[in-house]
């Protein structure tokens, strides 16, 4: 009996890591992320529990957590200036919980993973985080076919996107929005100075393309 039972979890271990090997997305995209990382230094920043991705013009960043047990709102997360939002309509009373107005007019939107007490082999870096995120929370990676992007699933429709390739994409990060939660707020989507109101192919759940309306920011780093 005991024989059986480490030959079971044998098995197990080598099911687990082939696995973790065959999952084509989530690897590639730590290689994405890195390129990424690697090719915009320019655009990072760090406190003492995150990591930031800012945009170039500086209304918007993407925020991921050093460690889950200690993120002050979000483990993911878009922070975004709302001064053109309030100018399109916006009330922002009258957004969802998951919308957080902070103290200088910005608005933080995101989702946590988990509470967690990650821990490093090495020196805590950005890439190391986010490698955290894709092997404890790998449901929320996906690969975005129509742009050739990777993304990271911000809950409620909300995305953080990154180029597979930068040599070839044009837009090698975008800022991913729903626009209904705006629209029930007052905002008028179209009128968002700084950000384009459009229809995006995507596929769905059965894998079907289809089309949706998101707000977007997209930046060509090269």
């Amino acid at each position: 009996m005991k024989t059986i039972i480490k030959l079971i979890a044998v098995f197990t271990i080598l099911a687990i890591t082939a696995c973790s090997k065959l999952d084509v997305v989530g690897n590639d995209s730590i290689r994405a992320f890195n390129d990424l990382l690697e090719s915009a230094p320019q655009l990072m920043a760090e406190d003492e529990t995150a990591w930031y991705i800012i945009a170039p013009d500086s209304p918007v960043g993407f925020i991921w957590s050093k460690n889950f047990a200690e993120s002050p709102l979000y483990d993911v997360m878009l922070e975004f200036d709302a001064t053109p939002f309030i100018a399109a309509g916006l009330d922002p009373s009258r957004l969802p919980d998951n919308f957080i107005l902070l103290d200088d007019n910005y608005i933080a939107v995101g989702t946590k993973l988990g509470n967690e007490n990650l821990s490093y082999k090495g020196e805590i870096t950005p890439l190391a985080s986010y490698e955290h995120i894709v092997k404890m929370k790998r449901s929320s990676i996906g690969y975005h076919m129509q742009m050739d992007h990777y993304g990271i699933n911000l809950g409620n429709g909300n995305m953080f996107e990154w180029a597979k390739n930068l040599a070839t994409n044009d837009k090698d990060i975008v800022f991913v929005l729903d626009p209904a939660p705006f629209i029930a707020a007052g905002a008028d989507p179209a009128k968002i100075e700084g950000w384009t109101f459009a229809k995006v192919t995507v596929d769905d759940a059965n894998g079907k393309p289809v089309q949706v309306d998101k707000i977007l920011k997209p930046y060509n780093l090269k």
